[in-house]
């Protein structure tokens, strides 16, 4: 792989970084190493939440069902689960087969570990995902039954943004097998938040301007940021009908908190609301753990060839079909 991708946006926020920075990082350390951690702030007094985090973790989204309405799990289940991830993402010594079925074993996973929780969600207190909405519920029938009439391939356009190297997830983002990682930076008026998996610069101002037009839609949205205390609050507004989270669209509401609560974990919250999708808001809870950088590209373009591969095996499939008839 080569280093992380640099743009124009990277370039104009890291130039600045030295700004940001506390006066004297190496000697906090030390002082924090030997008399306990202490909140560093930016010149500008802010908390100063920059660094490259992780937000891998195996807990789920959602409660399992055989939780009930345990929040928390014990040490014991925590260790098991643990476990449990690690052994069932390793298939080091499985036939050929197997091993590209399974398409990688452990060494390339990045799964994290528990929280401790039973569940990411926090609110609802069952844990789980609201019930989508009747008008919801037609729409996401509506897609199916579209996307049914057109098949999985008929076209590029018929494969996802994460195929197409455009967008990996929407926003909130949650994670996945491998590149689970924030880099955030600070400026003052703006904190930038990368996330490598396709490139994504989230710039964010600080500045109390107001979201863009309701006609302008973009992919992240539109973020605006503000302090509350020593918690980032962004909220998000102003997303597109091209992509979704969880059956929201364009009417998604995003809110996100950061709070770096220790020298090694940013507790993040987020909160999403569509009163189109959902019967309630909903609010999720995972911490941001530090990890050393840097974050290398993901070699993601829409030239990539396995679209090529998709496609030219949906039209194989096409002809067998034809032939068998």
């Amino acid at each position: 792989m080569s280093p992380l991708r640099t743009s124009l946006g990277f370039v104009l926020v890291a130039i600045t970084v030295s700004w940001a920075m506390p006066a004297d990082v190496h000697g906090q350390a030390q002082s924090a190493a030997a008399i306990g951690w202490t909140l560093s702030r930016t010149l500008d007094g802010q908390p100063d939440l920059q660094g490259v985090w992780s937000f891998a973790t195996i807990t789920p989204l959602e409660r399992p069902d055989a939780y009930g309405a345990r929040e928390f799990l014990t040490e014991e289940e925590v260790a098991a689960a643990n476990r449990a991830a690690a052994i069932g993402t390793d298939v080091r010594g499985a036939t050929p087969q197997a091993d590209v079925t399974g398409a990688y074993n452990a060494f390339w996973w990045d799964r994290g570990g528990s929280t401790g929780r039973t569940s990411l969600i926090v609110d609802p207190p069952n844990g789980k995902v609201p019930s989508l909405t009747p008008a919801a519920l037609r729409r996401e029938a509506a897609a199916d039954g579209l996307r049914r009439a057109r098949g999985p391939a008929d076209s590029w356009e018929d494969r996802s943004f994460a195929e197409r190297c455009i967008q990996y997830r929407p926003l909130p983002r949650l994670p996945t097998g491998y590149n689970n990682n924030y880099q955030i930076l600070q400026t003052p008026g703006y904190v930038v938040i990368l996330v490598e998996m396709i490139h994504d610069h989230r710039i964010i101002p600080l500045d109390g301007r107001p979201h863009v037009g309701a006609h302008v839609r973009q992919l992240n949205g539109d973020s605006r940021g503000r302090w509350e205390g020593d918690t980032l609050v962004v909220e998000t507004t102003n997303f597109t009908d091209k992509v979704g989270f969880r059956g929201a669209r364009e009417n998604l509401h995003l809110i996100e908190r950061f709070t770096r609560i220790d020298r090694d974990t940013i507790d993040y919250q987020f909160t999403v609301s569509d009163e189109t999708t959902w019967t309630r808001p909903w609010t999720g809870v995972l911490p941001l753990k530090r990890i050393e950088g840097p974050i290398y590209e993901y070699a993601c373009h829409e030239g990539n060839v396995g679209m090529e591969g998709i496609l030219s095996g949906a039209r194989a499939d096409d002809r067998a079909a034809r032939g068998s008839r």
